[in-house]
């Protein structure tokens, strides 16, 4: 199997991502529900007064990883990535996170109520760099770099 089809399988398992964001070299990480489009960018919701919100708005370059529950028997495996983020606002993007999003983790109907009474916001993360660690598929090498 390649790296890319790999990661994307991952993702489809997926749910949650753990997400590292930066302000002023200081360094936080936050788990967030996430989906991910066919072209592997990387969408979640949240608050904008989240502190990762508003790094982002300040600091888009962003790291992240999504990692299945494992036990310490279980062959590693696990991806990692850096790219660009940021918080969604054109209603063409919006509607594409949407699309990926709603029936995944919550429903459109509480997404959309999430995002007129409490002002959640749909983001975005283009990956430029995935880290694939995977023992099963690569015994021998289990570190796989992709490129989009």
């Amino acid at each position: 199997m390649e790296v890319r089809d790999l990661i994307t399988d991952y993702f489809k398992q997926a749910r949650m991502m753990q997400l590292a964001t930066a302000k002023g070299g200081r360094p936080w990480v936050c788990n967030v529900w996430f989906a991910a489009d066919d072209g592997l960018n990387i969408y979640w919701f949240s608050s904008t007064a989240r502190r990762h919100s508003g790094e982002v708005r300040e600091n888009s370059r962003v790291a992240g990883a999504v990692v299945l529950p494992l036990t310490p028997d279980d062959v590693p495996r696990g991806v990692q990535f850096e790219g660009v983020a940021e918080e969604l606002s054109k209603d063409e993007d919006v509607t594409a996170a949407l699309r990926v999003y709603a029936g995944r983790i919550f429903t459109e109907e509480k997404i959309r109520d999430f995002m007129a009474n409490r002002q959640h916001k749909f983001y975005r993360i283009k990956p430029e760099l995935f880290v694939l660690f995977d023992a099963e598929h690569f015994p021998d090498q289990p570190r796989q770099e992709w490129r989009p």
